[in-house]
C-alpha cells in the first residue's frame, strides 16, 4: 500500500525522545499506568541502592511509603550517587542518572541486583514523577538536585552542613500517569524479602506511613542467605522439616558468574524449586534449574548404583522425576544474562547449564558420601517412587 494512497508518509513519522518519549508512552518503560508500573519505579530507586550494598559501599536500604502518596528510599553508603563522577568507579554522576538513559559507565553484571524486571533506570522514575528529591551526605555536606516530572527545578547544590553518609530519594509518582493507583505493601514486601534472602547479609526495611493510626514495617536481613530461603519455603509449606539444608557457593569462570544453591529433601511428595538469575526471578526456569535437575540425578544415580538400589540394568534416573520431596534455590549471578523469547522469565545461558550440574552432582555426591543413613533414606525414597511411577 503507498503512502499517497494512505496519505501517510515519512514526514508524518513523529519521533519521541528521553524523557518526552517516556511520558507519552510510560507503559513501555515500566510495563502499566497501574500498580505494576508505580511498583517499577520503586524497584528501579531501590535497586540503585542494592546496587551499592554488592559494590560494598552501603549495609542497609530502608523503604517508606509515606502519607502524601511518595515513596523515599535511603542507604547509608557514602554518597553511591555522588554529584561528581566518581573517580574510583568511573560511573555517570547523580544528574546523569537522573536526566538520560546512561547506562555505558553503571556497573554491570554479576554486580547488578534486578530488583524490577525491566531495568530502565532513575531517569524513568524521575520522569513519571511529580516531584522528585535526590539528597547525598558526605564530607560533611548534604547536597540537594530536586527535580519535577524530569526537569531540574533548581541546579544541584549544597545546602547545608551535614554529619554521616548515605543517599535518600524521595520521589511522587504523578497521577498524571498513574492515576489514583497506590503501592501494595505485601508486594513490595515479598519482592524485599526475596531480595535480602538472595543477596546475603543485605539489610532491607519497608514502612508503611500510609495507614491511619501506627504504621506497619517488615524488616529483613538473612546471613546465611539462600539456605535461609529455602528453610523459609519449607515452612511456609508446612512440610516437616528436616535440619538438613545443604548449600554451596560457587564461582565458575566458564560461564562468567557465580551460583549459589541451597536444598533440603523432606517428608512430602511436592517438589518447590525457584530459580533466580542476578536477584530475577526465572518462573519458566531456564539453563541454571536444568542443570541443577540434571546435577541431583546424576549424584542420586551413581549412589543408588553403588549401594544396589538400582540394578545394572535400571536406566539412570531423569532428571524430571528425581525431585520427591525436594526443596530447592537455585541463584545464579552472571557477567552476561542471556533469555530466551520476549521475557525475562527463562535463561538461556547454555554454559550454565554444565557448570550448575557439575558442581551440584559433586557437592551432593560428598554429601551423600558424609551421611549414608540419611543418604539411603533419600534415595531409597526417589528410587521407589520412580519405580512406582513406572
Amino acid at each position: 500500500m503507498s503512502g499517497e494512497g494512505t496519505g501517510y508518509d515519512a514526514a508524518r513519522i513523529e519521533v519521541l525522545e528521553g524523557r518526552e518519549a517516556i511520558r507519552r508512552r510510560p507503559g513501555m518503560y515500566v510495563g502499566s499506568t497501574g500498580e505494576r508500573g508505580l511498583h517499577q519505579l520503586v524497584f528501579e530507586v531501590v535497586g540503585r541502592a542494592v546496587n551499592q550494598f554488592l559494590a560494598g559501599r552501603c549495609g542497609s536500604v530502608d523503604v517508606t511509603l509515606t502519607p502524601d502518596g511518595g515513596v523515599r528510599v535511603a542507604d547509608d553508603g557514602p554518597g553511591w550517587c555522588p554529584l561528581e563522577a566518581a573517580e574510583d568507579t568511573g560511573g555517570p554522576d547523580l544528574e546523569a542518572l537522573l536526566t538520560s538513559l546512561c547506562t555505558e559507565s553503571e556497573p554491570i553484571g554479576r554486580h547488578i541486583a534486578a530488583v524490577g524486571p525491566f531495568g530502565v533506570g532513575l531517569f524513568v522514575a524521575n520522569a513519571l514523577s511529580s516531584r522528585l528529591t535526590a539528597e547525598v551526605r558526605g564530607e560533611g555536606a548534604r547536597r540537594v538536585h530536586e527535580y519535577a516530572r524530569g526537569v531540574a527545578v533548581t541546579p544541584p547544590a549544597v545546602v547545608e552542613p551535614a554529619t554521616g553518609n548515605g543517599t535518600t530519594i524521595a520521589f511522587r509518582p504523578d497521577t498524571e500517569i498513574f492515576g489514583t493507583a497506590r503501592c501494595s505493601f505485601p508486594v513490595l514486601a515479598e519482592r524485599f524479602r526475596q531480595v535480602a534472602f538472595l543477596n546475603r547479609g543485605l539489610r532491607i526495611s519497608l514502612t508503611d506511613e500510609r495507614p491511619a493510626g501506627e504504621a506497619r514495617a517488615v524488616l529483613y536481613r538473612f546471613p546465611d542467605g539462600v539456605r535461609d530461603f529455602v528453610a523459609a519455603l519449607d515452612a511456609e509449606a508446612g512440610a516437616a522439616l528436616h535440619p538438613d539444608v545443604i548449600g554451596f557457593e560457587r564461582e565458575d569462570p566458564r560461564m562468567a558468574g557465580t551460583m549459589e544453591v541451597a536444598l533440603l529433601w523432606n517428608d512430602s511428595r511436592a517438589e518447590r524449586i525457584r530459580g533466580f538469575a542476578n536477584s530475577l526471578a526465572t518462573p519458566q526456569g531456564g539453563t541454571h534449574v536444568d542443570g541443577f535437575r540434571d546435577g541431583v540425578a546424576a549424584a542420586v544415580t551413581t549412589y543408588a548404583r553403588e549401594r544396589g538400589l538400582l540394578a545394572a540394568a535400571d536406566p539412570d534416573l531423569h532428571a524430571e522425576r528425581v525431585g520427591v520431596g525436594l526443596t530447592a534455590v537455585v541463584a545464579v549471578k552472571l557477567d552476561r544474562l542471556e533469555f530466551l523469547g520476549a521475557t525475562r522469565g527463562l535463561l538461556g545461558n547454555a554454559d550454565v547449564r554444565v557448570c550448575v550440574g557439575e558442581a551440584v552432582q559433586e557437592y551432593l555426591g560428598n554429601w551423600f558420601g558424609g551421611r549414608p543413613e540419611r543418604a539411603a533414606e533419600v534415595v531409597g525414597r526417589i528410587v521407589r517412587g520412580v519405580q512406582q511411577q513406572d
